[in-house]
């Protein structure tokens, strides 16, 4: 099992770490929500948890949480702009639909 970051991605989480003043990296999972039953959460944390797999790419570290790995499995995690608009996109193999508003998906 793999999740990746892009080197846009790792770029942003690391001016962010610098700006924050602390952490250790990020944490991905999945939560239960939307119209199509699952939504991305990403937040980053100061330290990750036991149970986490942790996941390093360009000087990044990534920690998922057991429940959300299956679901995560082989994504790719990165960061666009798209004219005024900025933000992390998941690229993830697994989804199978998405809702309309792009906020939740399902596998």
């Amino acid at each position: 099992m793999a999740i990746t970051l892009t080197e846009a991605a790792a770029r942003h989480v690391t001016r962010y770490l610098s700006k924050r003043g602390k952490g250790v990296g990020v944490s991905l999972g999945v939560k239960t929500t939307g119209c199509s039953g699952l939504a991305y959460k990403l937040e980053y944390v100061d330290e990750f948890a036991p149970e986490d797999t942790v996941f390093e790419g360009h000087g990044v570290k990534l920690a998922v949480d057991p429940k959300s790995l299956a679901y995560l499995d082989g994504t790719e995690l990165d960061f666009v702009r798209e004219g005024l608009n900025e933000g992390f996109r998941f690229n993830n193999p697994n989804e199978r639909d998405k809702c309309g508003c792009g906020e939740s998906f399902r596998v």
